[in-house]
């Protein structure tokens, strides 16, 4: 059975990814005290965390705080467990966006693992930002299939099996 966390008050809430375009492993990442969690994620799954916290971030009232300063990942970067999804709520009494993660588990009769991170609007902000950079930093995407391309070259499907620069 894999550990479950509950960080109310993280210090640090960031999304990272390791290795070269095409290959990279995709990391979601908060720490609270002396507690630091890494979930292993899929870059869509960063990209949708992102997507919604974008869309909710105007119907935050702003504190005024001041984003984090730092937002690359902690090392080391050990997994605790694969994300399977992830859920977003508000906390109005807290003021505090509630990002819940859950384990990816393979086996029947077993309780999925749970990470709840409970972030401020700046870390939320921030980690859009960051998140949108991990996008950018990737493989470019072919204008005709909308799939990534590999540096050694793309076919693409609806080229009729043709390269496309």
């Amino acid at each position: 059975m894999s550990p479950s966390f509950d960080l109310a008050s993280p210090d640090h809430f960031t999304a990272g990814a390791i290795g070269p375009p095409g290959e990279r492993v995709f990391y979601l990442q908060g720490r609270q005290d002396r507690t630091v969690v890494t979930l292993r994620s899929e870059k869509e799954q960063v990209r949708a965390l992102a997507h919604y916290l974008e869309g909710l971030l105007p119907r935050v009232p702003d504190e005024g705080e001041a984003p984090p300063a730092d937002t690359a990942l902690l090392e080391p970067v050990d997994a605790a467990w694969l994300v399977a999804s992830i859920a977003v709520g508000y906390d109005a009494q807290r003021r505090r966006i509630v990002v819940v993660a859950n384990e990816l588990v393979e086996e029947e009769n077993v309780e999925p693992a749970s990470a709840r991170f409970a972030i401020t609007r700046a870390q939320a902000a921030t980690f859009v930002k960051r998140a949108e950079a991990l996008a950018r930093a990737g493989r470019p995407v072919c204008f005709v299939c909308s799939q990534p391309k590999d540096p050694a070259g793309h076919v693409c499907p609806r080229s009729n099996g043709h390269a496309v620069p």
